[in-house]
């Protein structure tokens, strides 16, 4: 058996923490090494815990919120993914998050198994976002605007051919960042939520060849 993936919850409700560990509990290919409330209490345990994943909320009880506390998670040596779980869904909260480095964005009303899904796609880099969220971003880019840009093709063009986010930030010389930015941006307009999902619908749409 692969060992487990090791979780910090990021949230300043004990109970909302006491829920996830509980959901988490029961499950042999996750495990949860820490709790914190704040976002120094964050990055201390994820400095000395090293967990593959942080379950961040986007607000905290220390004035810092969760997309500043993800960006100070990301200077770590060894950083972990952050998966944004929130109960805020607007355009700024969801941009933000990703700017800073999130690899997906989960809304707490999610069912378990989706959240599953998201902790293990987030551990291999890929981005996640709930299909709420999805459609959110998807209908603020609808319309002429929605076109491809040059920048977005040549991701895709990368993805068709396997690249990871950290193989296209390196073959195009920008941050993992600004490549899940892009990443985001591409589902929304691609109307999909997966990379396979946005390879294939551009393949149709003859926006790229495999």
């Amino acid at each position: 058996m692969s060992t487990p993936l090791r979780l910090i919850l990021v949230d300043d409700h004990p109970v909302v923490r006491a829920g996830l560990r509980a959901l988490v509990g029961g499950r042999p290919d996750m495990t949860v090494v820490a709790e914190a409330a704040t976002a120094g209490e964050a990055l201390r345990q994820a400095a000395a815990l090293r967990p593959d994943v942080v379950l961040m909320d986007l607000q905290l009880g220390d004035g810092v919120d969760g997309a500043a506390a993800t960006a100070n998670l990301l200077t770590l040596p060894e950083p972990p993914r952050v998966l944004i779980l929130t109960t805020y869904d607007s355009d700024e909260d969801i941009m933000r998050a990703v700017e800073a480095g999130a690899t997906g964005y989960l809304l707490k009303d999610c069912p378990p198994e989706e959240l599953f899904r998201a902790v293990h796609a987030a551990a291999a880099g890929e981005t996640v976002l709930s299909p709420p969220v999805a459609a959110r971003l998807m209908g603020r880019m609808r319309g002429p605007q929605a076109t491809l840009s040059a920048r977005e093709v040549e991701i895709l063009t990368l993805l068709a051919r396997g690249l990871a986010n950290k193989e296209i930030s390196r073959q195009l010389f920008i941050s993992e960042a600004t490549v899940k930015t892009h990443l985001v941006r591409i589902y929304t307009k691609l109307g999909v939520d997966s990379r396979t999902a946005a390879v294939h619908a551009a393949v149709e749409r003859k926006l790229i060849r495999r």
